[in-house]
């Protein structure tokens, strides 16, 4: 899956954080959630760490997404 295959209507009532993996399963590679890591890993998706739980920043990379089109 490439980033410009999510869909707009998906990202638009996104909440402003999720948990990697829940990220993974809400944009439809929960049975591949590695893909979501290595993204995370190579810095292709913004992260933020509340404790010890890497979350995505779901509002910036929707925003990111906005600006890139």
């Amino acid at each position: 899956m490439d980033f410009q295959e999510l869909e707009q209507e998906t990202l638009r009532h996104a909440p402003p954080v999720l948990p990697w993996v829940k990220f993974a399963e809400w944009i439809g590679l929960g049975d591949e959630p590695k893909v979501v890591r290595g993204w995370v890993d190579r810095g292709y998706v913004p992260t933020l760490r509340i404790g010890k739980r890497l979350m995505i920043n779901v509002e910036l990379f929707r925003q990111q997404l906005l600006e890139a089109e």
